[in-house]
């Protein structure tokens, strides 16, 4: 057959073949599932907790602290596992890269001069030597008629997908720890100025007491017992700066920065950080759009529902074009003579007709793998619809509880005012004025503790609502060359449904 015939020949294979091979690919396609939620959320009769359109992408602000918003700004740009998480996202893209490689054709150069000697016993003629001069260029191309290629493009586009979300979840997490490190500072600051309050008050009064030690009005115990009190709130001191250095150092580290690098910052004491009047929750349907590892599952999920196709593909026989073309030649001078040129082209196939049932059980494996992506997409959306409820309840609660402590405050100090009142005038004994120096001095400690758990409940609203998901810049799409990316509207078997309304 002449070289033109025979080009023409596989130029008709290859274009049968990628004419099939559009339009046949072996195993489901994939469609997301469908899933059931809740109409809308299990909101307390609380006026501040509203079920609007919740805009969380940047939800810090809704404190207005500057300086929170200036630390997750930061964060956002030096923080090492966001940034490990962007390198994995790099490595998904490049695996991308690989997967559609494979649509295209191969091709390879070859060049080699070699000098040989026969050996003297065998048939070749003793101490015959002899040099061989040959260059070459090759190359095939697998037709992909069953569409594993095509599967396998799929799967790591959806992999590509979810090292994406798994980035954005790493964001999530970063901004609600930065949020939560920060009011857990101020939290101790607020504490500590509580503490210092009363062991100045404390302090006043023992040296009440002293004085009327000296008049005759009071006795040894009554100074005692003062100065065990303000003792005891002393201590307490050292526990709260040792803890106060823990979550700056806690700060740094989401920062990238060695310990102590932000304590400057950090050190003048602000209010903690106080919630918005209104909170709007948004809808438990958002979730699916918002929660980045509930996107991410939903992704995996169509990475191994691709690999059963992909798997499926290898109970078909593989087609491929080859062909190469060069020079050989046992001299240099007439190594580009016409004489010298050497041709093969032709279609080829190979299938594997008996592997003792490993590719049957290979793709039994990737239906079991699929069955567990489904099931851990089914997890991710109650975990998700779970925690935002618990966090609900968890910030009206907290309110409340709040709103009971500083009722306790306004009455301790009342109570201190009247005993310490009373204890003048003698129509009271000292035990009164410690015992309400010591509920003064626990109920602004829980005060603080409480106003700054609010706060952090809120952040864990926020992050259970998928808070700061469109914050930040997505890695750029990679140019689709070579494959239309699998839509995540394709067609599907069946999927199960998820969930139920309460």
């Amino acid at each position: 057959m002449r070289p033109v015939k025979l080009l023409l020949y596989i130029t008709a294979i290859a274009s049968a073949g990628l004419l099939l091979g559009g339009c046949l690919k072996v195993g489901p396609d994939y469609e997301p599932p469908q899933v059931k939620t809740p109409q809308n959320w299990r909101i307390p009769n609380a006026p501040h907790l509203v079920p609007g359109e919740a805009d969380i992408r940047t939800w810090w602000e809704v404190f207005q602290d500057p300086l929170l918003v200036s630390l997750v700004n930061r964060a956002a740009a030096s923080n090492l596992d966001l940034k490990s998480a962007v390198a994995k996202v790099r490595e998904a893209r490049a695996r991308l890269g690989v997967a559609r490689g494979g649509l295209l054709p191969s091709a390879e150069a070859k060049g080699n001069a070699t000098r040989q000697r026969g050996s003297e016993n065998t048939f070749t003629p003793a101490g015959f030597t002899y040099d061989t001069y040959d260059g070459s260029l090759g190359g095939s191309w697998e037709i992909d008629l069953f569409g594993r290629i095509r599967r396998s493009v799929e799967a790591a586009q959806a992999d590509y997908q979810a090292s994406q979300e798994d980035r954005v979840g790493v964001m999530v997490s970063l901004y609600a720890e930065m949020a939560s490190n920060y009011i857990q500072v101020r939290t101790i600051q607020a504490r500590l100025a509580a503490a210092e309050k009363n062991i100045f008050s404390q302090k006043e009064v023992l040296q009440l007491t002293k004085v009327r030690f000296k008049n005759g009005l009071a006795t040894g115990l009554d100074v005692s017992q003062a100065e065990q009190v303000l003792a005891s709130s002393e201590a307490e001191v050292p526990l709260l700066r040792y803890s106060l250095n823990q979550a700056a150092n806690a700060v740094a580290l989401l920062l990238a920065r060695p310990p102590g690098a932000v304590e400057a910052e950090l050190a003048e004491p602000r209010p903690i950080p106080s919630p918005p009047a209104r909170v709007a929750l948004g809808l438990p349907a958002d979730l699916l759009r918002q929660r980045p590892d509930v996107r991410s599952a939903e992704r995996q999920l169509a990475a191994a529902t691709a690999r059963i196709g992909e798997a499926t593909a290898d109970l078909y026989p593989s087609f491929s074009l080859v062909g190469a073309i060069g020079l050989a030649s046992k001299e240099t001078g007439n190594f580009f003579s016409a004489g010298s040129r050497y041709y093969s082209f032709g279609p080829g196939f190979t299938w594997n007709l008996f592997a003792g049932g490993s590719i049957r059980a290979q793709i039994k494996v990737q239906d079991a793998l699929t069955e567990q992506a489904l099931l851990a997409y089914e997890l991710s959306v109650l975990t998700a619809l779970n925690e935002v409820d618990n966090a609900i309840l968890g910030f009206f609660q907290q309110g409340n509880r709040v709103q009971a402590l500083q009722r306790s405050v306004t009455a301790a100090e009342r109570t201190l005012e009247l005993s310490l009142k009373l204890y003048k005038e003698g129509l009271k004994d000292f035990q009164s004025v410690l015992d309400a120096q010591r509920s003064l001095f626990d109920a602004d400690n829980q005060l603080a503790e409480a106003k700054g758990q609010l706060a952090s409940n809120l952040v864990t609203l926020y992050k259970a609502m998928g808070g700061g998901w469109q914050a930040g810049r997505q890695p750029p799409e990679p140019e689709d060359i070579y494959e239309t990316a699998p839509q995540r509207t394709a067609q599907a078997p069946a999927a199960r449904l998820v969930g139920g309304t309460p």
